[in-house]
């Protein structure tokens, strides 16, 4: 398989959620960590094409990402975008989570 679809989806979505706050209020921050975040995550889901256990990129971005966007959630209280993108993240830092100890008890 050339990149693993999953993490190439949600890096995928990072990326337009920058793009998307851009456009709508104008955030430059926004646009800058959204296209770097998921150029991260695109390219360690095409690393995790090549070797199935090198997941260190995808999942230090997707946990920073949970970091960050979780304290934006507390702080604002708004589910959208903090809440979804740190739940996303969750949900991808722990699927790799599981992955680089499944791969490594092998």
């Amino acid at each position: 398989m050339p990149l693993d679809l999953l993490t190439a989806a949600y890096g995928a979505t990072v990326a337009a959620g920058g793009i998307i706050g851009f456009a709508k209020a104008g955030s430059a921050p926004s646009l800058a960590m959204g296209l770097a975040c998921g150029g991260l995550l695109i390219y360690g889901a095409y690393q995790m094409g090549q070797n199935p256990s090198n997941v260190a990129i995808p999942l230090v971005t997707s946990a920073v990402l949970t970091g960050v966007m979780g304290y934006r959630f507390a702080n604002t209280g708004k589910f959208m975008p903090a809440g979804l993108v740190a739940t996303l993240s969750l949900m991808t830092a722990v699927r790799l989570s599981y992955k680089m100890m499944a791969d490594g008890k092998q």
